[in-house]
């Protein structure tokens, strides 16, 4: 496998930095008020101080216009560093008011004609990630929001470099997968001409038939989108970036930073308040786990590349670390507790612990007695006291979530990275510095610490000044913790001897001998 040292620096040209590669050009962003898209916007801000403008495709949400929602992203934690440091580059963020699924993005006939003017550089990451949405929406967003993006992409006069943000499992019915484009599962037309003719009832029971043996409609869509790309891109600069499983940022802009309860970070938020204790999958199968600023880089850095070479076609770039850098399931899991334990959260039901199982009874059975039994015991005691149930909502809420993650969990996927590797050899020392996107520097241990105080701090919004407390209701919890299981134990032994006088007399010789161990102990 390559490494990435060394550099061509692309033959004979000479090197132009990254920065400079966008000083004063204009960028547009799809899904810059998303997790990536939000990083991306920071990045590029505080990274490439010479860019001139970034166009973020907006719509009004909640009541709330875009020039409201502008103020809120900016004010977000993610850009302390430049609200401190450099608060003007925040002016550079210009919002289009557009929608996704709408017709020609929703963007008005003026503010297409500006875009197609003045943008130099697009990244399409746009896209519904819910891995249970319903077909219709997912086909509007990911598959025909694609589409008619690449239509304005046409028009624009100077479009260097379009980096369009697929996924890994796009096709994961493959267990080796190649930085290309793979043959779509279905036509993509006609799944478009079936969402945008049969009934809504229709389609859904038709979901599963046309999904087949991908696990959701996310990586079905996502499959036709990037063959759709590929038929109506034309002689575009074209790239394709595919992350696996996006955590929290490995260093920037702020260490350990993460905005939502996607994929595992809700199962691990609930592990952490220990309501949470088993789940499906294979511990030794490879968690393909890639930081969100890690990707960001990737991206940026692509976007360079291709207006460098263009005319090779559309490239592919599988943003993944199994193959540089692999962490398995069990290790993650194992470490996750670690610093759930060393960083606990606040108000935690119960000692944090568990494990994550291939054995599908022993699992249903874990289940049913750490999280459905005390889920309904916590309720009945809620109701008695005046308090609103809410464990069990809880706990169906997770376990949907659970089993959504369950396809990733056991299985394993190899993705080959030769085109990211190549990439990364290719830039100079300090571009490699500037924008990382090397998995091999990722030190597992401390990124789990960075990613469970992550959790802590931007998703359950808790201070370290609540630390010292929260430690010492861990320990309280701990002993606890070891109570209830030498109690199920000696429970467990009665009731095994309890029809034999003659192992009723060993149990109690056994009781008296340890009884006898503990007081010599105590006086020596």
């Amino acid at each position: 496998m390559a490494s990435c040292v060394g550099g061509s620096h692309f033959g004979s040209q000479e090197y132009v930095p990254v920065a400079e590669f966008y000083a004063d050009k204009s960028v547009f962003v799809t899904g810059g008020t998303g997790f990536m898209g939000k990083v991306l916007v920071e990045k590029l801000l505080r990274s490439c101080p010479k860019i001139k403008k970034i166009y973020l495709l907006m719509r009004p949400k909640r009541g709330q216009d875009v020039a409201s929602r502008l103020t809120e992203l900016t004010q977000s934690p993610l850009f302390e560093t430049l609200r401190k440091e450099r608060p003007q580059e925040l002016n550079k963020i210009v919002p289009i008011v557009g929608d996704i699924t709408e017709p020609e993005l929703g963007i008005s006939a003026a503010d297409q004609a500006m875009l197609c003017q003045k943008v130099s550089v697009v990244f399409h990451s746009a896209a519904t990630v819910k891995f249970d949405e319903k077909l219709k929406l997912s086909v509007t967003i990911n598959m025909l929001g694609t589409q008619q993006l690449v239509q304005l992409c046409h028009r624009m006069l100077g479009l260097e470099a379009l980096v369009h943000v697929s996924t890994a499992y796009c096709n994961c019915e493959r267990e080796r997968v190649e930085e290309t484009v793979y043959a779509p599962p279905a036509h993509p037309e006609h799944v478009v001409t079936l969402v945008q003719t049969l009934p809504d009832e229709l389609v859904d029971r038709i979901t599963p038939d046309l999904v087949g043996d991908r696990p959701n409609t996310y990586t079905f869509t996502k499959a036709l989108a990037e063959d759709m790309l590929i038929k109506e891109c034309g002689n575009l600069p074209v790239a394709i970036v595919r992350p696996s499983i996006v955590l929290s940022s490995v260093r920037e802009p702020v260490k350990g930073w993460v905005d939502n309860w996607n994929g595992p970070n809700g199962i691990i938020a609930a592990v952490g308040k220990g309501v949470f204790r088993t789940m499906l999958g294979t511990g030794k199968r490879v968690a393909d786990l890639v930081p969100v600023d890690t990707v960001i880089n990737l991206m940026i850095v692509c976007a360079w590349r291709t207006h460098l070479r263009r005319g090779e076609g559309v490239v592919v770039y599988n943003c993944c670390t199994g193959q540089q850098n692999p962490i398995t399931w069990q290790s993650f899991v194992r470490t996750s507790f670690k610093y759930m334990r060393k960083h606990p959260f606040s108000e935690v039901v119960w000692y944090p612990g568990g494990d994550i199982t291939s054995n599908r009874l022993k699992h249903n059975t874990l289940s049913l007695l750490q999280h459905r039994v005390p889920a309904f015991i916590m309720d009945l005691a809620a109701r008695s006291t005046g308090n609103k149930p809410v464990m069990v909502r809880v706990q169906n809420k997770l376990a949907k979530a659970a089993a959504c993650l369950e396809y990733f969990t056991t299985r394993q996927w190899a993705f080959a990275d030769d085109n990211v590797q190549a990439l990364c050899a290719a830039l100079s020392v300090e571009d490699r510095r500037i924008f990382d996107f090397n998995v091999r520097n990722i030190d597992w241990d401390a990124y789990i610490e960075s990613y469970v105080l992550g959790i802590r701090r931007f998703l359950f919004k808790e201070s370290p000044e609540t630390l010292p407390k929260s430690r010492a209701l861990m320990r309280r919890l701990h002993i606890v913790h070891i109570l209830t299981q030498v109690a199920t134990v000696f429970f467990l032994w009665r009731f095994l001897f309890a029809p034999s006088n003659a192992l009723r007399s060993i149990w109690r010789r056994i009781l008296e001998f340890i009884t006898r161990a503990i007081r010599l102990l105590a006086i020596a």
